[in-house]
């Protein structure tokens, strides 16, 4: 069941990094969706590697070949299938930790749990698995796409290189103007150097990613256990490489006092508050203003530095890793992100519908 996400809106995923392809079934996906192929493939071209100096040098195609659940361009009803072949692994680099676990990666704990791992690119642990997401938040969008609901990612910190919190301020519009995804053409210009510096380097770098969803209606999640922050927060950390989330004024909101942080209603239709520190949630159910949180990612775990470890005897050794490596995960992560909020909002969506039949 750790492989199946969603309640009705529902993405089994399957494959690993060195495998023969990875993909996935989406299941619950309403019938009569426009299924815009050219769309499914740019937002898979937005996380493949290859696509800049400061991305892994792996080159793939990443073409996604749709099996069942569409017809002449429209959702059928059924179990949508689908695959992404993997046609230019390296699988030699790997060869050389084939017997020791990788610092901070999962090597260690796979093998505990298992008793077995792929030490090619970490099989199922690699984000190349990641694929199967970016195809079910690909369509979860076009299920969205009629409500008037977008979701709109960017890069908004590398290292110490950091935005103004407030998404507001920016022109999300200018996300994809350049290779950082980042909204400040300014700033994405010194976090691409940073981040071309640091893998000069052999090194890797963190940042973090803020995401904003507009126009969801009143009411989307439920008490006790399933709200919709919560959601969020188990999709959004069960991404590669994510060490934390938060929503609306987050952390920060320790800074205020109650009169400061709270959000005064006002009168109209729709009703709407003067302020949204809340993010768009509260009590855990949605409340018709725009939904915002922000995650940190660590500095990828794979450098290009030789480092101490221990081989799976418990010796201690030395490695150096090999391969092709992103130094920073942010611009290839932002569609990521994009897809695990669409999936979260479209299931919560279709539970509501259900909850009034």
């Amino acid at each position: 069941m750790s492989n199946i996400f969603g309640k009705i809106f529902t993405l089994t995923t399957f494959g690993e990094s060195h495998g023969a392809a990875v993909g996935g079934v989406v299941d619950g996906f309403p019938a009569g969706i426009d299924i815009d192929m050219a769309f499914i493939q740019e937002e898979l071209n937005r996380r493949k590697p290859g696509q800049s100096r400061i991305t892994t040098d792996r080159h793939e195609d990443d073409e996604v070949e749709f099996l069942s659940g569409v017809f002449e361009g429209k959702s059928t009803g059924c179990p949508i299938g689908f695959i992404v072949r993997n046609k230019n692994q390296h699988s030699q680099d790997y060869e050389n930790m084939r017997c020791l676990f990788r610092p901070s990666h999962a090597d260690y704990t796979y093998y505990n749990k298992y008793g077995i791992r792929d030490h090619r690119g970490g099989g199922r642990s690699s984000a190349r698995i990641t694929i199967s997401r970016c195809v079910g938040g690909a369509l979860a969008k076009l299920a969205l796409r009629p409500l008037g609901i977008t979701i709109q990612a960017y890069t908004s910190q590398v290292g110490p290189i950091a935005l103004d919190k407030d998404y507001r301020r920016y022109d999300l519009g200018l996300t994809e103007t350049n290779i950082v995804r980042c909204p400040d053409p300014e700033k994405a210009l010194a976090m691409e150097e940073l981040i071309a510096s640091v893998k000069a380097e052999g090194d890797t770098i963190g940042g973090t990613i803020t995401c904003v969803i507009k126009g969801c209606p009143v009411g989307l999640g439920d008490p006790e256990f399933g709200k919709l922050h919560a959601q969020l927060g188990a999709a959004m950390l069960g991404i590669n490489a994510v060490k934390g989330f938060e929503y609306g004024e987050g952390f920060d909101c320790i800074l205020s006092r109650g009169s400061e942080q709270n959000d005064i209603f006002q009168p109209g239709s729709p009703i709407s508050t003067t302020t949204n520190h809340s993010g768009g949630i509260q009590g855990g159910i949605s409340n018709g203003q725009d939904i915002y949180f922000r995650l940190a990612f660590k500095p990828v775990a794979t450098i290009l530095k030789t480092q101490e470890t221990i081989d799976i005897e418990g010796h201690s050794t030395i490695f150096k890793a090999q391969g092709r490596h992103d130094p920073c995960v942010l611009p290839r992560a932002v569609p990521i992100v994009e897809s695990m909020a669409a999936m979260v909002i479209l299931d919560c969506i279709l539970s509501e519908k259900a909850t009034k039949l």
